[in-house]
């Protein structure tokens, strides 16, 4: 791999890379760990799903969850997709965090099926709970006010955050051990682009 053989804008590298993934079957190639931490730097990694790339890497969450409140408090994370084919490869990026807009997450809250609809507004995620019964039980509670999912309101709480890049790093194995990275960084206005040692 070489700087020459890569887009000139790392969102659009990482969007061909994504669909390189998928059209050779890596299951679930939007898995994303996301890593944030507290406002007093204690590091916290979890995976999300990656649900866009529009200016930044999208995922959707309870806002008020761990995650969420580590992102309010402290509004920079990293993020990392990882696939092992077509050929393996990782994608590394690190930058603020902003908060999607309230359309951008009743778009995507739309889209969801029913029964995660119902879920994700039953439950307040991170939150401790009594028992598994006590979180079938809101559930229940949610499927009799809205029949079927239908009409359920997404929550105030619900929502999504962006990842803006301001570091991406593309990673690709080599079999003799001489991987080939390249990092995009921000600068001058635009991105420059360099090779670094595996």
């Amino acid at each position: 791999m070489d700087v020459t053989d890569l887009d000139a804008d790392p969102l659009r590298q990482l969007a061909a890379w994504l669909d390189a993934a998928r059209a050779a079957g890596q299951p679930m190639p939007e898995a994303m760990t996301m890593a944030s931490a507290t406002s007093d730097a204690v590091p916290s990694a979890r995976l999300v799903v990656l649900r866009g790339l529009g200016r930044g890497l999208v995922f959707f969450t309870d806002c008020q969850s761990d995650k969420g409140a580590e992102l309010a408090a402290n509004p920079r994370a990293g993020a990392v997709l990882h696939w092992l084919v077509p050929v393996y490869r990782q994608v590394r990026v690190a930058g603020p965090v902003e908060r999607v807009s309230q359309d951008e997450a009743d778009e995507y809250w739309s889209t969801r099926a029913p029964a995660g609809r119902l879920n994700a507004a039953a439950w307040h995620q991170s939150r401790v709970v009594a028992s598994r019964a006590v979180l079938d039980m809101q559930v229940r509670d949610r499927l009799r006010r809205y029949p079927g999912g239908a009409g359920l309101p997404r929550p105030r709480r619900w929502g999504g955050f962006r990842v803006l890049p301001a570091r991406v790093e593309f990673w690709q194995e080599s079999p003799d051990g001489l991987h080939d990275r390249i990092r995009y960084r921000q600068g001058g206005g635009g991105w420059i682009i360099e090779r670094l040692s595996p």
